[in-house]
């Protein structure tokens, strides 16, 4: 019996690693890296604030409807992107991965938008309200916590691993590397002063 309860604990112990690793790499990588700039900008045109006007004009059923719809399409494309993944397509996964972020960055300014309307029904405040204790639960877990600085301390470690071989390889780059650095530094800024 010990021994069953033994494998039972090592086996819950690794589904709660998996499931820290996954939420890990998706907020560190997918969110802050690229869904929370996109977010970002869409937020700062003119163009959605319009929209936002039309928005708060909107039924609260339209607007459910609307959001649910979007949200199913973006957690599908997601599926699709990770079965092709898993198939050996990595190009055309990568592809529809990257096609659905902008999409739910939308999303995500939806909900913003209309979270009122939307929390007005029960059963959509209470999934809510589940998501967020499911979210608050698993970052207070110790093995969230040792996961998230072992990441910390990984990029630290890469980051010293860069310098040195860019210190072995030289400061020279290639052209190509110059023209891409200062395509994304241009970038980076004209998405900041919006």
């Amino acid at each position: 019996m010990k021994t069953i309860s033994r494998l039972f604990r090592k086996f819950l112990t690794l589904i709660q690693y998996l499931l820290v690793v996954i939420f890990i790499l998706f907020e560190e990588l997918v969110w802050e890296g690229i869904a929370e700039p996109i977010y970002g900008y869409l937020r700062s045109l003119k163009l959605l604030r319009r929209l936002e006007l039309l928005v708060g004009r909107l039924n609260r059923y339209v607007l459910l409807i609307l959001f649910v719809a979007l949200f199913v399409a973006v957690e599908m494309a997601g599926i699709a992107a990770g079965v092709l993944l898993v198939n050996g397509m990595v190009f055309y996964g990568m592809a529809l991965y990257a096609l659905k972020i902008p999409i739910a960055a939308f999303v995500f300014w939806l909900f913003r938008v209309s979270r009122e309307k939307l929390l007005d029904f029960r059963w959509f405040r209470w999934s809510y309200e589940k998501i967020l204790a499911l979210l608050s639960w698993l970052k207070a877990l110790p093995v969230y916590r040792d996961t998230l600085e072992k990441i910390h301390l990984l990029k630290v470690q890469l980051k010293i691993l860069s310098k040195k071989l860019r210190g072995f390889f030289g400061q020279r780059r290639s052209a190509f590397i110059r023209r891409f650095t200062r395509l994304y530094h241009r970038v980076r800024n004209a998405m900041k002063k919006r």
